[in-house]
């Protein structure tokens, strides 16, 4: 799902990165507010647990590929400003040292993967908790993915409309939005989507249940 660098046109990444830093600005205050003794190691360890999981791409149809991004689990156990300042710090790491997504398309894939995700997966969880708690994990960890990827998949399907040469050739990412929705938006659905919200069921659980066997010389 990570975009690299050459994909995006100066318009897109330009205007993403207008957006993505003065929210992700707003997200550290909030982090730095809820940092403290019994909070650092969760969300450091669920950041690294991210940064693992997102090293593991699939090539899918479509000119990206997809994989599961863990982002769901920290916006529901902690908040969704949180979870975005941990996937974009991820992000940052990860096109830096690995070279897995671009410096340029940074601003977009940690709109896609950090905001998006972490906001819808939140308000998600918080509507379907009262009907059921398992579910609501599951569906909230699917449907993140799944609207981070229709998110990727616009993004890259107008790059024909909005940077080409004088004879309509792209000059960037090549494939309009007939191909990308599909192949995107339909392997997340039916495969990646399934993983994520195994994965975000699964974490949650557990980390709830080491939090509730703690030791008490451990509360606050």
């Amino acid at each position: 799902m990570h975009i690299p660098d050459g994909y995006l046109s100066p318009q897109t990444y330009i205007s993403a990165y207008a957006v993505s830093i003065p929210l992700l600005a707003y997200g550290i205050k909030n982090l730095r507010e809820n940092l403290n003794e019994e909070t650092f190691p969760f969300i450091a360890t669920l950041t690294a647990l991210s940064f693992l999981a997102m090293m593991i791409n699939i090539p899918i149809p479509g000119g990206t590929s997809g994989h599961a991004i863990g982002t769901a689990v920290l916006s529901i156990l902690f908040n969704p400003w949180i979870a975005f300042v941990s996937i974009s710090f991820v992000l940052i790491i990860q096109s830096l040292i690995f070279g897995d997504g671009g410096i340029t398309a940074w601003s977009v894939n940690s709109l896609g993967m950090g905001f998006i995700a972490s906001f819808v997966a939140c308000f998600t969880y918080k509507f379907l908790n009262r009907i059921n708690k398992n579910i609501a994990l599951f569906i909230s960890g699917w449907i993140s993915i799944v609207v981070a990827s229709l998110f990727f998949a616009i993004i890259l399907g107008i790059q024909p409309i909005i940077a080409h040469d004088g004879s309509g050739k792209p000059l960037y990412f090549p494939f309009d939005i007939s191909i990308t929705v599909p192949a995107l938006l339909g392997s997340h659905i039916l495969y990646f989507g399934v993983i994520e919200g195994i994965f975000t069921l699964i974490v949650v659980k557990f980390i709830e249940k080491v939090k509730a066997h703690k030791p008490l010389g451990m509360e606050n």
